[in-house]
């Protein structure tokens, strides 16, 4: 999937850095373009999703694929209320691939400013590789007439990190997109992200920004809602 600078959201890059509510200067905003600039040239953007089968009962989601018959149940508070209402639900896996890291790591040796702005730029560019996977999926739940609930990840509210071997094996991330998990429960490439969008008959607003449904009011990434 091909991104663009148009396609990244320069404000999220701000609160990334720090910049809650104003803007950098201009020889901030300066490097940010041509931090991310470089980090457009070095990246492979890969994803890929699934569809399964889903049931709720109380904190208790069990997931099934019809095809396969793969089976698996997760246990959330959070996530049951965001998939409530759902009889299918895709899970999805995004990656900007080794690229950045390795340009974060030229720049922690020369430039500790460029650093900062490669992790800020990394974390906007990952998240639109995300908006975009998400753009797809919605797509297609509209041919189905269905709508899409917010994306929700391992590491939100009360679903638990270790969901991420889970999503690992039923997705085949390494193999089919080159994401490992570490035995802490993190990705490398750091730059990856995998989630769970569920699909409902019942239209209801959703954003790709996750702050109107976050009770961390005192978050300094929060957005103005």
């Amino acid at each position: 999937m091909l991104l663009k600078k148009e396609d990244i959201n320069r404000k999220e890059i701000y609160r990334y850095l720090g910049y809650k509510g104003q803007e950098p200067d201009e020889t901030v905003k300066e490097l940010i373009e041509e931090v991310l600039e470089q980090l457009l040239n070095a990246i492979e953007p890969r994803y890929l999703y699934k569809l399964y089968q889903c049931k709720i009962e109380e904190e208790d989601i069990t997931f099934w694929h019809e095809n396969t018959g793969e089976c698996f149940t997760l246990q959330s508070k959070n996530l049951a209320y965001t998939l409530r209402g759902c009889k299918e639900a895709y899970l999805m896996a995004a990656t900007l691939g080794i690229g950045a890291d390795k340009l974060l790591q030229r720049y922690e040796v020369i430039s500790m400013a460029k650093a900062s702005a490669s992790q800020a730029c990394g974390a906007a560019v990952v998240e639109a590789l995300c908006d975009k996977t998400q753009e797809e999926i919605r797509k297609l739940a509209e041919e189905k007439q269905c709508h899409i609930r917010p994306r929700f990840s391992p590491g939100y509210g009360d679903l638990r990190l270790e969901t991420q071997k889970e999503i690992f094996k039923q997705l085949d991330c390494t193999r089919r997109i080159g994401i490992t998990l570490t035995e802490d429960m993190l990705m490398y490439p750091t730059k990856s992200v995998t989630a769970l969008i569920g699909l409902t008959d019942e239209k209801e607003e959703c954003h790709t920004g996750k702050c109107k449904q976050c009770t961390n009011t005192e978050c300094e990434f929060r957005d103005e809602v």
